[in-house]
Formats: structure tokens, C-alpha cells, sequence
């Protein structure tokens, strides 16, 4: 009979404590009910556990090839591929192209770009094309006072394009990639690279890529420090550490690089637009706008000349690309947005001659396409005091005096 008291089955207290060897293991700390991203993970890990211990199975499948009915369409064809091509065996893919044999969705991304709003003209009754270029805005940065590099969503941008342009292309093309020196430029080329070439493995093109590398022609309008000349941010530090000297003293005048610096940067703090101030106003220590559009037809010129017929992919800055557009346009189309870009298309001279300089060129910006003659550099005015300016020379087919 019970006489109140329990006792387990070997004869002890039931509320006696355990003995050290029969220490339970410490209570989990999860949740009741763990949160879906949480189950669903380790839903994964088990499965990747028993695929692990089942050899020559991928996701729990039963079969050779890694095939499960949880396993996603395009991971099924991928490794179908894959193991077609390790055993040698010709893929349709081999006869196929791929925009007959793409799903829908596939399908709609390589056809995007053909519902745009541009015109082109019949096969052989347009000028050929000499070089197609792109003068595109670096991705979202960290900063200006600095030289910083991109943020992820700058990352994710300029990847994005590289993807998008990789739609564009035909096999045999020929793709250049230049970029200004700062970080957010070089690591806007770099990105557009990678997307790139991500987006010709997934469409299956073949396509001759030229690694980024530094251009000078195409960096940031500089700015003249005492120290010499400068990126416009690398001088803004050496002007914010004497700046706050010159305000607390007032005991001498700010030196006039300091007044332009200053005006420059107050109107971006106060959110005004420190393009438009450059462009419009003229500044001592700055870099003309004009001598930016100069050099950025010399880049453009010395790049055409290199690799004819390339389409050429420029990372650079806002205020340059704006005061090259405003040059060709005629009137300021504002800022360009990150990613944004200036496009260039160089066309090939009507007498089959492989020099660009004074050919014709249409830029086209935000909706507006503006025919151009491409300027002959060597022969501009450099606008100095002693600058003995001979003239535009004449060409082939034009009278001495003409225009080039």
C-alpha cells in the first residue's frame, strides 16, 4: 500500500536529488515555435546532411545526376549539363540557341532591350559605327570628404548594369573597360565588370573583355591646392583642417583657394547644386569645365584609335560627364543619377579612314540625341597670353578657312 510517499523502481526517493552521473543536459534555449526562416534552414542543413551520407545523391535525391522533386527546374538542368558535359556527351545546347530552348522569363530578358524607345535604321543604309561609348556616373558612395569607395547599394548598381549590358551584346564584340582613379570609380568599373561577365555566362555569349585599368583622361575636375593639383575631395580635407583656424582667429584673411573651396562646398551643404556653381560660375583654382571636355575628347579620341569598333565602358564623376553633355547639348539636363551615363556613338568616316578626329558623333542624354563633330584637340587654342593659335587646318575636301 502507498503509504504517501513515492519511490522509483530500484528502491529510491523519487525526490531525492540525482546523482552526478545522471545530470540531465542543459534545457535548449530555443523558441517553442522556431521562426520560418529558422525551420527552414534547418530543414536544409538536414537535408544536406543525408545527401552527405547517401554517396552519389545531391539534395536527397535518389539518383546518379542529384535530381529530387524539391530540387528548383533550373538546378536540375544545370547539373543535367554538367554531368553531360563530364561524360562527353553533346547537350542540346550544343545546336540549340538558347533564346529557342530559355524558359519565358529568360526569354523576356534578352528581348527587353529591343522595346526601347530607340530608332535604328535598316541594315546597310546607316552609317557603320566606329565606337560606341558610355560615360557612366560611379555607383552611390560612402561620402565626398574622402576618397571612399561604394556602398551596397552602389555594389548592387553597378553590378546590375553590367548584368543589363550583357543583354545587349552580340558574340565577337569587344568591350573596354576605363575608369578615373578614384575608389568609387574604379570599384564602379570593377562591379560593372563582374556583372558583365556573370551575364555572358547566363546568356551564353562570347564576348573579348579589356581588364579595367586607369585612365587619366577621365578623372574628377581638379582643384588647385597649395600643394598642387588635386581631386576636388582630397582637397576638401586640407581645407576643413584650416578652415576652423581661419574662423577662430580672424586674425588675417582667408587665402582665395580657401573663399573658392568654401563657396563650393556651403552650397552643397545647404543643398544647392555645387555642379551648376562650377558651371556657371568662373573660378580661379578650379579646373575649367571646358578643358574637363577637352581631355574627355582626348581620352575618347586616343581609346577610339586603340580599339576600333570596341564598345568602350567609362567609369568617371557627375560634374565632368554634366559639363561634356552640356558642351554637345547646348543647355545644362542636370546631374546624371548614379549608374546613370552619357552615350557616344562614334561613326566611321564616310571615306573608310581609321582616324576619329573631326568625324561626326552623336551624344545622347536623357532623351536627346545631338549630332556632333568629334573636335580635333591638336588643333584648339590653349587660351594663354602667348598662345600664337595657327587656325583650324583644312580638310581633305573643304577650302582653306573652312571649319573643320
Amino acid at each position: 500500500m502507498s503509504n504517501g510517499s513515492s519511490s522509483t523502481s530500484d528502491g529510491s526517493p523519487a525526490n531525492s536529488a540525482p546523482t552526478p552521473a545522471t545530470v540531465s543536459p542543459a534545457a535548449s534555449t530555443d523558441r517553442y515555435a522556431a521562426p520560418l526562416y529558422l525551420a527552414r534552414y534547418r530543414q536544409r542543413q538536414a537535408v544536406r546532411d543525408d545527401s552527405d551520407k547517401t554517396p552519389g545523391t545531391i539534395d536527397g535525391g535518389d539518383n546518379g545526376a542529384g535530381d529530387s522533386a524539391n530540387s528548383p527546374m533550373y538546378l536540375k538542368r544545370f547539373r543535367s549539363r554538367q554531368g553531360d558535359n563530364e561524360a562527353g556527351n553533346p547537350t542540346v545546347a550544343d545546336s540549340v540557341p538558347l533564346w529557342k530552348r530559355a524558359d519565358l522569363p529568360t526569354q523576356q530578358a534578352l528581348t527587353e532591350d529591343n522595346r526601347n524607345k530607340e530608332i535604328l535604321a535598316p541594315p546597310g543604309t546607316g552609317r557603320a559605327l566606329h565606337n560606341d561609348v558610355f560615360l557612366i556616373r560611379h555607383g552611390e558612395t560612402q561620402g565626398y570628404s574622402t576618397d571612399s569607395g561604394l556602398t551596397p547599394q552602389g555594389t548592387w548598381q553597378a553590378h546590375s548594369f553590367g548584368r543589363t549590358m550583357a543583354r545587349r551584346l552580340r558574340s565577337g564584340e569587344t568591350v573596354v573597360f576605363r575608369h578615373a582613379a578614384t575608389a568609387r570609380a574604379t570599384e564602379t568599373a570593377e562591379q560593372i565588370h563582374r556583372g558583365l561577365l556573370d551575364g555572358l555566362v547566363q546568356y551564353e555569349k562570347d564576348v573579348t573583355i579589356v581588364e579595367p585599368a586607369v585612365a587619366e583622361e577621365f578623372r574628377n575636375f581638379q582643384f588647385v591646392a597649395p600643394d598642387g593639383l588635386k581631386d576636388v575631395t582630397a582637397a576638401f580635407r586640407q581645407y576643413q583642417s584650416l578652415l576652423e583656424g581661419y574662423e577662430r582667429s580672424a586674425a588675417r584673411d582667408r587665402p582665395q583657394w580657401v573663399v573658392e573651396m568654401d563657396r563650393f562646398w556651403r552650397t552643397q551643404q545647404g543643398g544647392g547644386d555645387p555642379i551648376q556653381h562650377w558651371l556657371t560660375i568662373p573660378l580661379m583654382h578650379f579646373e575649367p569645365p571646358a578643358m574637363c571636355v577637352r581631355r574627355f575628347w582626348a581620352g575618347i579620341n586616343r581609346l577610339s584609335t586603340e580599339y576600333p569598333g570596341a564598345r568602350l565602358m567609362i567609369a568617371t564623376h557627375s560634374g565632368c560627364i554634366r559639363a561634356f553633355a552640356v558642351n554637345a547639348l547646348g543647355y545644362d539636363p542636370g546631374e546624371p543619377y548614379n549608374l546613370e551615363h552619357v552615350r557616344v556613338k562614334m561613326l566611321a568616316a564616310e571615306d573608310g579612314a581609321a582616324t576619329v578626329n573631326g568625324r561626326d558623333a552623336t551624344v545622347a542624354y536623357r532623351n536627346r540625341v545631338q549630332e556632333i563633330k568629334v573636335p580635333v584637340i591638336d588643333q584648339l587654342p590653349t587660351w594663354q597670353v602667348d598662345d600664337e593659335w595657327p587656325g583650324f587646318a583644312p580638310t581633305p575636301n573643304e577650302p582653306a578657312g573652312g571649319e573643320a
